[in-house]
């Protein structure tokens, strides 16, 4: 199989015992550079759309989400799956610029958020985010522990959580809302140590095999994209749990 399009889940993982070179570290803060941007990005559209009206009016009307509305709100899905399922086939520039415009859509969606919540908790929440995503990430880059059956009980109960928020959709109940909201902190806290030590371990495997930059490129965007998706939730969830809502 050519380098170039070799899946993100088939790059070589090495042992905890090996050593990341420059090669390695530079993977890592081309991962965190693209986090960041995408952070970036999805931060600005929220703001420019929650703090115009007239942009709002194109997603709600009077009798709920117009058909802008409701794309906004699925079309960041969309982007995942195509990203994950069509790693091996989009090209570098392409695999980037779907992620770019992920985290504008998202963004976009994140305005109703701005409209929901005061902006006091907002910056609290995104702040202990950032702090509770930061200590994992140190932790998982810096540990000498394998932490692969802890992200498979992780991934386990990211399965949990989404069968339970699809029977609460039906149930309403904010009791289990508030669960859930508990459960999905702890889930994507664990899974960031998890996703960084992986990624740290991708960077060493590709310093090894010493991969096209074609291929470390398209890697480096989609393990963005995992981070990012952590931060998020843990954000959200925080919200949900701690967020002052506007009267």
């Amino acid at each position: 199989m050519d380098d170039q399009s070799k899946p993100f889940s088939d790059y070589t993982v090495l042992s905890g015992d090996a050593k990341a070179g420059s090669v390695s570290k530079s993977f890592m803060a081309n991962v965190f550079m693209w986090m960041f941007s995408a952070l970036a990005i999805s931060a600005i559209m929220a703001y420019v759309f929650a703090s115009n009206m007239y942009l709002m009016s194109f997603l709600i009307t009077e009798t709920g989400l117009s058909m802008l509305g409701w794309v906004v709100m699925l079309a960041p899905l969309g982007f995942v799956m195509l990203m994950s399922f069509g790693f091996n086939k989009l090209s570098a520039p392409a695999m980037t610029g779907v992620f770019l415009l992920y985290a504008a859509v998202n963004g976009i969606s994140f305005s109703f958020i701005l409209l929901t919540y005061t902006a006091g908790s907002i910056v609290g929440c995104f702040a202990a985010a950032s702090v509770m995503f930061g200590i994992m990430a140190v932790l998982g880059y810096t540990t000498n522990t394998d932490l692969t059956s802890f992200g498979r009980l992780m991934m386990m109960g990211l399965m949990g959580i989404i069968i339970a928020s699809v029977i609460n959709w039906f149930l309403g109940s904010e009791r289990m809302d508030y669960i859930i909201s508990i459960i999905g902190i702890a889930v994507f806290t664990g899974l960031t140590a998890y996703d960084v030590q992986k990624l740290k371990k991708i960077g060493m495997g590709i310093e090894e095999e010493g991969l096209p930059a074609v291929g470390v490129k398209k890697a480096a965007v989609f393990g963005a994209l995992s981070l990012y998706l952590d931060f998020i939730m843990i954000f959200i969830y925080l919200l949900r749990l701690f967020g002052g809502r506007r009267d």
